[in-house]
């Protein structure tokens, strides 16, 4: 039988307003499993993609031999996060899904060549690494208490400040400058791991039941973005070429 004596000495006064408050972090908790799902299945339907397209010469050279066609897959992929992301609430869950997995998919292509230029071994230490540091900085947004927007918004001003210098590095082709690219990239999706786990976690506990799935689409695209860009510039930092 539950002992309700001690609620006020935890912040509740009543045992239905403990109940409701235990009932929406179940609730939470399994929106948020829906989020890593979709997003591992997200990583898994890029890791398919990217073995397809090296394991098909004709294909493979069909997409990098035609630079048309190879910047119209990455203009695919930016349109579909913005639709995504901006859409969602237009969207049905399962065509949100379906977006989802055709950007993974696609994704997958266009970055096949980092298992042409690094060796098996590092792409595996440095997945290893990236999972390790993503579920570490994951478990803590979702678990801490302190408000992480403020750091969001710096962290989101710090991605533009990346993308200006990695525009800027085309021209330059300065290796000491793309070093430390590398270096503030693996910082910035370290931090915004934790920011995206805490902001889709709010938005989970403010979601009703027939827009979770909506939700888990949404978190998992962002959560895949955060794994696939650490794992990119760790592996700028790690891998080893062949």
């Amino acid at each position: 039988m539950n002992n309700y004596n001690n609620l006020p000495e935890y912040g509740y006064t009543t045992a239905a307003q403990l109940e409701n408050e235990l009932s929406l972090q179940a609730y939470v908790a399994r929106v948020m499993r829906g989020v890593y799902l979709k997003m591992f299945l997200g990583l898994l339907v890029t890791a398919v993609a990217s073995y397809f397209t090296l394991s098909n010469e004709a294909f493979l050279t069909l997409v990098y031999g035609n630079k048309v066609l190879f910047f119209g897959i990455a203009i695919a992929e930016l349109a579909l996060v913005l639709i995504i992301s901006a859409a969602i609430n237009k969207l049905s869950n399962a065509m949100a899904t379906l977006l989802f997995f055709l950007y993974s998919a696609l994704n997958g292509v266009t970055i096949s060549y980092i298992f042409a230029i690094y060796s098996p071994q590092s792409i595996f230490l440095t997945f290893c690494i990236t999972a390790g540091t993503f579920g570490a900085m994951s478990i803590f947004g979702y678990l801490t208490k302190q408000d992480l927007s403020k750091f969001g918004a710096i962290l989101f001003m710090a991605l533009i400040g990346l993308i200006v210098c990695i525009i800027v590095n085309i021209f330059l082709a300065s290796s000491a400058l793309d070093w430390l690219i590398s270096l503030a990239g693996v910082a910035i999706f370290v931090g915004l791991t934790a920011w995206d786990t805490q902001k889709i976690k709010q938005m989970a506990a403010m979601t009703d039941e027939a827009s979770a799935g909506k939700v888990a689409t949404l978190g998992a695209l962002s959560l895949y973005l955060d794994f696939i860009n650490l794992f990119i510039y760790l592996l700028r930092i790690f891998g080893s070429r062949d």
